[in-house]
């Protein structure tokens, strides 16, 4: 039998030297037609320097790193099985929290400065037309509450915020040791422990987060986060004490500045003027921090009592609501009752730590000390 395509192929394939030669003499003539010889040439040099420049690129690096950072955050959307809304969310929003990060962690030092400032100025107006005031109209046993008082709750805001300023939140070991972990943190590449998450403003992982307080500067953890607590409640009740002593004094400080376009305006000093302004502020600021901060307070209160931190609370009820679909019941594996969730967090679950807290309590600085002695001896005076 004879191969009809072999033989085919190879009388197609076969070409004379003269049909060779007039289809490479047709093909130079069409070439020279189209483009002439003086436009070959400069064609030949653009494309020499277009080659040349391929290897020289002018874009700034940091230009190029963005670029392959954006083209690499597209990719990821479709080339992960994984993807959805959240993912996705997260990709596009990234430079807006990137930007939100930097931000706070500049204004960190600023929002403290605030703090101090703010308090610093509610301290003066106690001290420089309060107190006067108080010593002028109330009686010895209503001036020794206050003094009291007044000075005790300062003490333990000043405290409180200071521990919760210095101390560190804990951070996870950074060398390989034999504590369990559940997970690796992608951005510091070192294990996690459980309930441990990464702050993107302090740049490494948090031991029990909670949160990032801008007020703190700090990330609120598993070391400082009683001290944040406390300074919360002692800063919210301080507010409504000052806010509830002090509304007589706003009232008549109101009436005295303000006016009705029928009545002319009482001859008042600079002094007077300044007096009843500062009252006004310091009842507007403390009210409005009363009613903010121990919204706060109380949140974080019910959060303790379920054994849960407020990036916990998140996790949990997307894992609940996961759970409930499958037609399972979810139950928080930190949350030990009420009752043992404070103990917990208040580091009194057992005897011993019982005594371990007197011990620290003995080695605390004097001022401290004082104030939570005559803490008590109020409340044995007012019983």
């Amino acid at each position: 039998m004879v191969n009809y395509r072999n033989s085919s192929t190879a009388k197609t394939s076969k070409f004379t030297g003269s049909q060779l030669q007039r289809l490479v003499c047709a093909y130079f003539r069409c070439r020279m037609r189209w483009c002439s010889s003086s436009m070959l040439h400069p064609l030949r040099c653009v494309r020499v320097r277009s080659c040349a420049r391929r290897g020289k690129n002018t874009v700034p690096l940091w230009i190029r790193e963005v670029w392959a950072y954006m083209r690499l955050l597209v990719q990821s959307l479709y080339f992960s099985s994984l993807t959805d809304s959240d993912v996705v969310f997260d990709s596009v929003f990234e430079p807006v929290f990137w930007t939100v990060d930097y931000v706070t962690r500049w204004f960190g030092t600023v929002f403290v400065c605030l703090v101090v400032i703010l308090t610093g100025s509610i301290l003066a107006i106690a001290y420089l037309i309060l107190l006067p005031m108080i010593f002028r109209t109330y009686t010895p046993l209503w001036i020794a509450w206050h003094v009291c008082y007044g000075h005790w709750n300062m003490v333990m805001i000043i405290f409180h915020y200071y521990k919760a300023i210095t101390t560190s939140p804990g951070s996870p070991p950074t060398e390989k040791n034999g504590s369990p972990f559940v997970a690796v943190c992608k951005k510091c590449i070192i294990p996690k422990p459980a309930r441990t998450h990464h702050c993107g403003i302090c740049n490494r992982c948090i031991l029990k987060m909670d949160h990032h307080c801008p007020w703190l500067n700090n990330c609120v953890g598993h070391f400082n986060h009683r001290y944040f607590f406390s300074f919360c409640v002692a800063l919210a009740v301080g507010c409504v004490y000052c806010s509830i002593s002090g509304r007589n004094l706003f009232i008549e400080a109101y009436n005295a500045i303000e006016t009705t376009y029928q009545t002319a305006a009482p001859p008042h000093t600079f002094k007077e003027k300044l007096i009843h302004k500062s009252i006004i502020y310091m009842w507007v600021l403390t009210s409005t921090v009363a009613v903010a901060l121990g919204s706060l307070t109380l949140w974080h209160a019910v959060l303790i009592s379920r054994g849960e931190t407020s990036i916990e609370r998140h996790i949990n009820s997307k894992e609940r609501n996961r759970v409930v679909k499958r037609g399972g019941v979810y139950r928080n594996p930190f949350n030990h009752g009420r009752l043992n969730n404070w103990k917990i967090f208040l580091g009194v679950e057992k005897t011993r730590c019982v005594s371990l807290r007197l011990k620290q309590f003995h080695s605390w600085p004097m001022l401290p000390r004082l104030s939570c002695n005559l803490f008590c001896l109020i409340s044995l005076f007012s019983l």
